[in-house]
């Protein structure tokens, strides 16, 4: 558009505003007597019917050891502390060691649970508990090596910047059942994900579909309280006001940003009669907060955020990320593993036994994992240290799991050869598992689309397939 074309569109608005008195005044005196402003997380109605009405993610930043939780390999014992051959490494790609490094065998000890029988790790026992209501994904695989691009991977679809993410996606595509809450909300624990907020971005959809951070202590939002000596009515006066401007502005520019900003406001006041009441757990039972961790250690924090994750998706909310950092376990693993997996896994199983137990399951889509897995091989980064070994960034085959609405429990999908390096059945690419979740929720991934700078974008971008075999 040249600066002549500019100043015809100006010339055009400012005669329409102020013909006959401003037609512009006529469409903004309309909106300002609406009773309220249009809500942009209304429920929409998904594709199809589905069970899955909500999404608790539990994302676990770095990369859990899927061979010491969750994929047994005795086979590595027979290579233990030996290079494998370089037939068998060929044209493998790994982020810090190299393919001639010593393998290194899994300690741990895996046992069947449930009626299943599906072989979990002594780190996570009482997450085995409730292996007839998990899908277990053995063969999942990844492009992407290295945590940031990895994470933008499974988050977004793409390793580039700026794609909306998951929650976003669901969001969009079907509002908020909560009218008082975000419909999208991040909880973390941990150190922090590399990723950090591109891991709940809304990208080119418009900003109300972006993730809102609760914090761990405090007011669940920064300046969710009114200053001293300002009182409720004071603040409704006050957002009135603000409502009036930038629906006025609205109707000038057109900008939907603007509708994002207005939508911003009402939800901030609301949350603050809603939040305070979310964080408050005096009314559960003792035997509640026993069960999930709740003021014990090392589950304090993370239990916290498994309670407030069930007591948000009671309460409407779409989407809950989780996320916990960090399994990136290069040195020290053994040790560095079993601290968050006492950190997590009686918090994690309490999660899905609540929510079973209120009849919440059915209709919440769990789903748990990293942006990739580890090596079979040892990774040594100090040798003054004693039990020092990790393991490296591997893409190429890990699990992932998933729990809850429309997912079929006590299911294994998947398999890994007999050192844990490719995948022999039933391979499962991020897209792969990202339509299989929107379609949990009613959504076809090829129909959730949104046209950004002439073409249209969806979460699984140009590839993904629904795995029918994680599904009830």
């Amino acid at each position: 558009m040249n600066e002549l074309q500019f100043r015809q569109i100006q010339s055009r608005r400012r005669f329409l505003s102020q013909a006959a008195c401003g037609l512009g005044s006529v469409a903004l005196a309309d909106l300002l007597h609406a009773a309220d402003p249009p809500n942009p997380l209304t429920p929409k109605a998904p594709h199809f019917p589905a069970k899955a009405k909500s999404v608790i993610f539990m994302f676990m930043e770095g990369g859990p050891s899927q061979m010491d939780l969750f994929d047994p390999k005795p086979a590595l014992q027979k290579w233990h502390g030996q290079p494998l051959p370089p037939s068998m490494t060929k044209g493998l790609q790994l982020a810090f060691i190299k393919p001639t490094a010593a393998v290194l065998a899994s300690p741990r000890t895996f046992t069947p649970h449930g009626q299943s029988g599906i072989e979990f790790s002594d780190y996570i026992p009482h997450t085995a508990k409730m292996a007839d209501k998990i899908c277990l994904v053995r063969s999942m695989y990844s492009e992407a090596f290295n945590h940031h691009p990895g994470q933008l991977l499974l988050m977004t679809g793409s390793t580039q910047f700026g794609r909306p993410t998951f929650g976003a996606w669901a969001t969009y595509g079907l509002g908020s059942e909560s009218r008082d809450l975000p419909g999208f909300v991040v909880l973390s624990s941990g150190v922090g994900t590399s990723g950090g907020a591109s891991n709940f971005m809304s990208g080119f959809l418009p900003s109300h579909y972006q993730g809102t951070m609760f914090r761990n202590g405090g007011d669940p939002i920064l300046y969710l309280s009114n200053p001293k000596g300002v009182s409720n009515a004071t603040q409704r006066a006050g957002l009135d006001a603000l409502r009036d401007l930038n629906q006025e502005r609205a109707a000038e520019t057109g900008d939907r940003e603007i509708a994002s900003r207005i939508a911003a406001y009402e939800l901030a006041f609301r949350m603050q009669m809603s939040a305070p009441e979310l964080v408050d757990f005096s009314k559960e039972s003792p035997k509640t907060l026993e069960m999930y961790g709740v003021g014990q250690e090392p589950t304090h924090q993370f239990a916290t955020n498994c309670l407030l994750a069930r007591r948000m998706v009671e309460r409407g909310v779409r989407f809950v990320l989780m996320m916990h950092a960090s399994w990136d376990d290069h040195t020290q693993l053994n040790r560095k593993l079993k601290r968050n997996c006492d950190i997590s896994d009686q918090p994690t199983a309490a999660l899905l036994a609540d929510l079973d137990q209120r009849g919440l399951l059915d209709s919440t889509l769990v789903v748990w994992g990293g942006e990739f897995g580890r090596t079979p091989m040892v990774e040594i980064r100090n040798t003054m240290e004693t039990d020092n070994g990790g393991r490296d960034h591997h893409p190429l085959a890990y699990s992932m799991w998933a729990a809850g609405g429309g997912i079929k429990g006590g299911t294994v999908v998947g398999k890994t050869d007999e050192l844990g390096l490719s995948i022999v059945e039933d391979k499962v690419h991020i897209h792969d598992l990202q339509a299989t979740l929107l379609q949990s929720l009613g959504m076809d991934h090829l129909r959730l689309t949104f046209r950004h700078m002439g073409r249209d974008y969806r979460l699984t971008d140009v590839g993904g397939n629904v795995v029918r075999k994680m599904l009830a």
